[in-house]
């Protein structure tokens, strides 16, 4: 356990990515040590969260400088940290190539906090005079009180993907595998539930008309942005599988989210969800290539990510086709792996491993 009574801790509190990390992270790291929280941004977050949240605002007024700092953000910006003791970045990245800035930023660090083996590999290549020691992996979670068991009631098959518009995310991809796994009589249908926030109403609206326009677009659902986990999860329930043929991740909560439904799952065998992404719980892509991280609006090829071509079309076409004929003789169970998966991976666990990395 800590020598120390806190932990000053820096992170966004909202629905993004990392937003939805800080919070888990502070709330089950309130429950066994003393923390004092500078929120990057406007803090967002359900009511019921306000009177902790206020507490460990209110605690940087008095902070402990001896305190360890923990960092929870992009790796290119770590050079802001509160007191003396130990600086521990904690990015989520999803390329396995740094530029000079991250590679800068990082090595100034006295730990570094990573949730898959495969981000610490991308460490150790691209800084290798990084202590290994001091690299730790720490897996994120998911809420399990939010995320239960449940099963579509739906006659259709449920096809769904959650995450923000991208090429990174397959979603260029995806509307093919679709398109070649399934026909106009074919009783199936497929929820995009991906608002990108970083993205204007044209360019949201571009990826729409993609899908809508598309053979099958009678068949495609878009479904906004949601304000919960609730809400996000009472989605979840009502479809039978998720696809998600991403080429790079740093985590892919929603996936991790999806699993801990019980639902069966379609992703990529590469990058951050291979942490909790196995053969036993998940219908895995084959990637055997790697290709230039490019799509000329986030990433120009600073890096390289999973190559998605015939052979993943086909692949993913064949697992989509047979979940749906499983769902259409009644033979699709609940996949127990997924559930028995999520309980390994609970924002409790996250808090413990980290209190752990810091006391090493």
């Amino acid at each position: 356990m800590l020598n120390k009574k806190s932990i000053n801790l820096i992170a966004p509190i909202n629905s993004l990515g990392y937003g939805v990390a800080g919070l888990n992270i502070l709330l089950e790291l309130n429950k066994l040590t003393n923390v004092a929280l500078w929120p990057l941004g406007e803090p967002d977050a359900d009511r019921n969260h306000f009177p902790i949240l206020k507490e460990c605002i209110q605690n940087t007024e008095m902070p402990d400088f001896a305190a360890p700092c923990l960092r929870v953000w992009h790796q290119h910006d770590m050079s802001q940290f509160v007191g003396s003791g130990d600086k521990i970045g904690f990015p989520i990245f999803e390329l396995d190539t740094f530029t000079e800035k991250e590679k800068h930023h990082l090595s100034h660090l006295d730990k570094i906090f990573v949730c898959s083996d495969w981000a610490k590999e991308v460490i150790q290549q691209n800084i290798p005079s990084f202590n290994k020691s001091d690299i730790f992996v720490i897996p994120l979670g998911v809420d399990r009180n939010v995320f239960q068991e449940s099963s579509s009631h739906r006659e259709e098959t449920i096809f769904f993907n959650c995450g923000k518009w991208e090429v990174r995310k397959g979603h260029d991809f995806l509307i093919e595998a679709f398109l070649e796994s399934f026909t106009p009589e074919d009783n199936v249908e497929l929820w995009m539930m991906c608002q990108n926030p970083f993205y204007s109403e044209e360019e949201n609206l571009s990826w729409q008309k993609k899908y809508r326009e598309s053979a099958l677009g009678d068949k495609i659902r878009i479904i906004p942005r949601q304000t919960s986990q609730k809400d996000v999860y009472n989605i979840m329930r009502q479809v039978d599988c998720g696809v998600f043929p991403s080429r790079a991740e740093g985590w892919n909560l929603e996936l991790l989210e999806l699993m801990s439904c019980g639902k069966h799952v379609i992703a990529t065998d590469y990058s951050g969800h291979t942490q909790f992404c196995n053969k036993e719980n998940c219908l895995l892509i084959d990637i055997q290539d790697k290709e230039d991280a490019v799509d000329d609006k986030w990433f120009f090829g600073q890096g390289k990510w999973a190559k998605l071509g015939e052979k993943q079309l086909r692949q993913t076409a064949y697992y989509m086709s047979a979940i749906h004929r499983a769902k259409s003789r009644g033979n699709l169970e609940p996949n127990i792996n997924c559930t028995t998966t999520a309980e390994k991976f609970s924002w409790p666990n996250t808090a413990r491993e980290i209190i752990n990395a810091i006391s090493a």
